[in-house]
């Protein structure tokens, strides 16, 4: 049982320490293409869509 335990805990450190900062690069790297100027009229046209009479 206690190795079971020792395991747990060297997973749950690893998974902390290197998933951790990639998810976060990740979400940033989104939020900046979110957030990026040249996306704006991209994103601009695709908001109006729901609203448009074809």
């Amino acid at each position: 049982m206690k190795a079971i335990v020792q395991v747990e805990n060297i997973v749950s450190s690893l998974v902390g320490t290197l998933w951790t900062p990639i998810f976060v690069g990740i979400f940033i790297a989104i939020v900046a293409y979110a957030l990026w100027p040249r996306n704006k009229s991209l994103f601009d046209a695709a908001a109006r869509m729901p609203l448009r009479e074809d």
